[in-house]
């Protein structure tokens, strides 16, 4: 199981993240490409900082909103959306390319993700968006119960999809994330995260805000690298995943 987390996302001298005691720990990083956080000499850095520690990279495109951290649904032309996501990919991979590293995947951020898991209109433009700029790149969207109908989209698309699930937010009965608005929309507690997390990779199942139990199918497990515990959760989720990998090993 990989670990993903979203990275350069601090803009000039504000700084968001742990970024350099998270990275070591994760095989995955989505960069932040200049809309909804993120500029030239933080991506440059991310990127120097994803290719010492031998870490993947993913495009991180968002909406382009700045102030609202690209947390607010904008409603613009499937032109537009598409022509702003090239944009971003094209950043991304300009730097990617001066430090001889590549972007393998994509990522959307915040509203956008949302928007993407909400709108088939959506979730199309982002694969045609991608499917224009490189065949090669996968589209990391949620697991979800209802994959099957994403697979089917994305395959009209000749893209590839990785699933990933969420292990410090917590679910609802329909398998998809608590809204951030409910109370009880985020774990707080390092032991619960990591129990969460250790339960989707030897079950692939979640437990819900209601006590239930949800099949989620996930290739990969993200830390949000904004939260303030990020850091302390990858350093430990990395060594009971180690832990775990080695103990079927010995078996």
């Amino acid at each position: 199981m990989k670990i993903n987390c979203d990275m350069g996302e601090s803009y000039g001298a504000w700084e968001m993240g742990q970024d350099k005691k998270i990275m070591p720990f994760i095989d995955m990083a989505n960069i932040a490409c200049g809309m909804h956080a993120s500029d030239p000499s933080v991506m440059l850095a991310t990127v120097r900082e994803a290719k010492k520690h031998g870490v993947h990279i993913g495009a991180h495109p968002g909406y382009p909103d700045l102030q609202g951290f690209g947390r607010r649904f904008m409603d613009m032309p499937t032109e537009q959306l598409k022509a702003y996501v090239i944009y971003q990919l094209g950043a991304l991979n300009g730097i990617c390319q001066s430090e001889n590293m590549v972007i393998s995947y994509v990522k959307p951020h915040g509203a956008l993700y949302n928007a993407m898991m909400k709108s088939d209109q959506i979730f199309i433009a982002l694969l045609e968006a991608i499917a224009s700029y490189n065949l090669d790149l996968t589209l990391m969207i949620m697991a979800v119960p209802d994959h099957l109908h994403y697979r089917q989209l994305a395959k009209q698309h000749n893209i590839k999809l990785m699933f990933e699930a969420f292990i410090d937010r917590t679910y609802q009965d329909d398998g998809r994330l608590t809204p951030r608005t409910h109370p009880d929309a985020c774990h707080e507690d390092i032991e619960t995260i990591c129990e969460q997390a250790m339960k989707l990779i030897t079950e692939q199942t979640v437990q819900t805000i209601d006590g239930n139990e949800v099949s989620i199918q996930a290739d990969t497990l993200c830390v949000h690298g904004d939260g303030k515990l990020a850091a302390e959760i990858v350093t430990k989720l990395r060594f009971k995943i180690t832990e775990y990998t080695e103990s079927i090993k010995c078996k």
